[in-house]
């Protein structure tokens, strides 16, 4: 029997493609892995399977910019990758900081290769990488990274590296100032990929410590370039976008957003309500939305080898990309704003915009399926601060190259969990 021109027809959803400045009730059909039409009135009996997406959003495979998911590897601090990705509504992860130079092959052969998400990294800067979520500062001077070696493995892994990660913090600068950003920049540039820098402390400071938390990022931003990448902008600790002298934005900030500085929420426990209204308010929106969780801030169902006793890290809300998504919401941020995030600007961030990242037909059918619950809800960040929202997100199912993957991960948080 002939086979009928479409494998698979999501029928009558909300399609949400900023790429494509597209947002109505439109049908999406599916060929061979691929997009093969999106339009309205598409005939069912064209399609091996109809799935009827009525009062459903459907968009381009998520993307999340921040995960940690070198599973095993890196001790206590990887999740699975499946259960932070196809199985929670997510089509591409990217790892940041996990593998470094030494470890890639090994997460090339046990975490992106076996995965049914796509899962890409940010190399590390450092050797040893992401082991045990950096808590262990001495690991992560100068002495510790090999620029010319690091710079060798990324080009000839450029398939999975999309950038560098490091780290402008103030434990990190009381000991060895800015010397790591610096090496950490010359990789970036010698592979020719963004820099991805966190912010906010981590580590305790060392020494006679700094006097003032802003010097990290008045002495990090003109070290960037157009492209390079400032996360956690909303982070409770201190070290990043909100001044410690003034409580207000940075100026330098903005200064480096005008010269194409990018920023990713990096959610993760560093989140912080009070911060992120201050940032937004300034006029100031993530270009991504990382959702960073890792196995000191997240049961993913995961062996319990993770406490929050013994880790500084371990959040005390539960939170997945979605949720992420609708903090976002209730903090003011258009639905076409926040599905950017995780999709279109993602895609350009990793330079992966020309196979996901938009429902273009010829792309690569990486499809999100998401119901946008209506209600009352309370969300609580680590704080403890408290904002009402009328609506939640929650990932129903995907589709990776076509194949469906239902979004039945025990890191999705239910919005009646959030019930007010």
């Amino acid at each position: 029997m002939e086979r009928k021109p479409y494998d698979l027809l999501l029928k009558s959803g909300r399609v949400v493609d900023p790429a494509n400045r597209s947002d109505g009730v439109l049908d999406v059909a599916i060929k061979d892995g691929r997009i093969a039409a999106v339009e309205a009135g598409i005939n069912p009996d064209l399609a091996e399977e109809v799935i009827d997406a009525e009062n459903r959003l459907v968009t381009p495979g998520l993307i999340d910019t921040h995960a940690h998911v070198f599973e095993h590897v890196t001790g206590r601090f990887g999740l699975n990758p499946d259960r932070c990705g196809v199985q929670a509504g997510v089509a591409t992860l990217v790892d940041q900081g996990g593998p470094s130079l030494m470890t890639l092959p090994a997460f090339r052969h046990y975490i992106s290769e076996p995965a049914h998400s796509r899962v890409l990294c940010f190399l590390s800067a450092y050797l040893v990488g992401g082991l045990e979520g950096h808590h262990y500062p001495q690991l992560y001077s100068p002495e510790d990274v090999d620029v010319k070696r690091t710079i060798e493995v990324g080009l000839a892994n450029r398939d999975l590296v999309k950038g560098i990660k490091a780290h402008a913090e103030v434990g990190g600068k009381s000991r060895w100032g800015m010397d790591v950003i610096k090496q950490a920049r010359d990789i970036a540039r010698g592979i020719g990929v963004p820099l991805y820098i966190h912010l906010g402390q981590i580590w305790p400071e060392a020494g006679k410590g700094i006097d003032d938390p802003d010097t990290v990022i008045e002495e990090l931003v003109p070290l960037m370039k157009e492209g390079d990448i400032l996360a956690h902008p909303f982070t409770r600790h201190p070290g990043g976008f909100i001044s410690s002298k003034t409580g207000e934005l940075h100026p330098i900030i903005r200064a480096g957003l005008d010269r194409g500085l990018r920023v990713d929420v990096g959610h993760g426990s560093h989140f912080s309500f009070e911060m992120a209204r201050k940032v937004i308010e300034a006029g100031i929106l993530p270009n991504t939305l990382g959702a960073d969780m890792h196995g000191y801030n997240t049961d993913a169902g995961q062996a319990k080898t993770a406490n929050r006793e013994t880790s500084p890290f371990f959040g005390k809300t539960r939170f997945c990309l979605t949720h992420a998504m609708t903090e976002m919401l209730a903090l003011g941020v258009s639905l076409n704003e926040v599905i950017a995030t995780v999709t279109s600007n993602a895609a350009g961030m990793l330079a992966i915009d020309d196979e996901v990242g938009s429902l273009s037909v010829g792309q690569i059918a990486d499809v999100s399926v998401l119901q946008q619950v209506k209600g009352r809800f309370t969300l609580v960040d680590n704080s403890g601060v408290t904002v009402n929202a009328s609506e939640a997100i929650r990932p129903l199912f995907m589709l990776r190259e076509g194949v469906r993957f239902d979004a039945d991960s025990p890191v999705v948080v239910e919005p009646m969990d959030l019930a007010g």
